[in-house]
């Protein structure tokens, strides 16, 4: 399963989905607010966690069949909570520049100016803003278009569904304890120059598991999965090979 992030879709997997199909049987949702999913009112990360499970006892025939679940982002939040309340139906899982911390309090305070921004500005005038910064400025000037089209599919977006995403990170509790105690592998994939998740923080957890397994995308900020498309379809494919 690949989990989106926030602002995103299940359609900004389509590299990874094109490059793993024909080797596994891929489960890529809409998280509810995105895409074709409706909102899910007051929805949490652990009400996402609890919505990917319910889809795992209808895709999946029994729990013990297991899932490598994948995670961007946001997306890997909603992965931890679900490791940590349903770990039987995973065989592994990654966090695609994503982090178990929760926020400290001047991330909070940068989440709650965007939510003011939201209600004043509209969630398309938002995305138009922020979405930019998540790529690095080389994949920007070589690829202007595909950072566009991603503005352009952002504008789907209503504001009350980016709102709830962020209330929903700002009270996430920390699960480091869940890549402590999780006794599977575990994915890393962090780009050298994510400003959202920051290289430095990103790396502070990857001794945590028993089992890790990390790979660092030089020339990605927050976005590797289009930025370094072949690296990281790559290192997808082993890791899910020995998963």
């Amino acid at each position: 399963m690949l989990l989106h992030g926030f602002g995103e879709d299940s359609k900004i997997w389509k590299p990874q989905i094109e490059f793993l199909e024909p080797h596994f049987r891929l489960i890529v949702p809409d998280i509810p607010g995105s895409g074709e999913s409706d909102l899910v009112p007051g929805a949490t990360i652990d009400t996402y966690a609890d919505i990917i499970k319910a889809l795992f006892d209808i895709e999946l025939q029994t729990p013990l069949e297991g899932a490598v679940v994948v995670g961007h982002s946001m997306g890997g939040y909603i992965t931890l909570a679900l490791a940590e309340k349903y770990p039987q139906y995973l065989k592994s899982f990654g966090l695609f520049h994503s982090s178990a911390f929760a926020d400290g309090d001047e991330k909070k305070e940068t989440r709650r100016k965007a939510i003011d921004f939201i209600k004043e500005k509209g969630a398309s005038t938002f995305i138009k803003t922020s979405t930019p910064n998540l790529f690095t400025e080389t994949y920007k000037e070589k690829h202007p278009e595909k950072v566009e089209s991603l503005v352009e599919e952002g504008k789907q977006f209503t504001p009350e569904a980016l709102e709830q995403y962020y209330e929903a990170m700002i009270a996430r509790p920390d699960r480091t304890a869940v890549l402590k105690t999780f006794p599977k592998p575990i994915l890393f994939i962090i780009g050298q120059h994510d400003k959202a998740i920051p290289f430095e923080d990103s790396m502070k957890q990857c001794h945590l598991p028993s089992q890790s397994h990390v790979h660092v995308l030089r020339e990605s900020a927050h976005m590797g999965m289009w930025e370094e498309e072949d690296k990281a379809n790559n290192i997808l494919l082993s890791f899910l090979q020995i998963s």
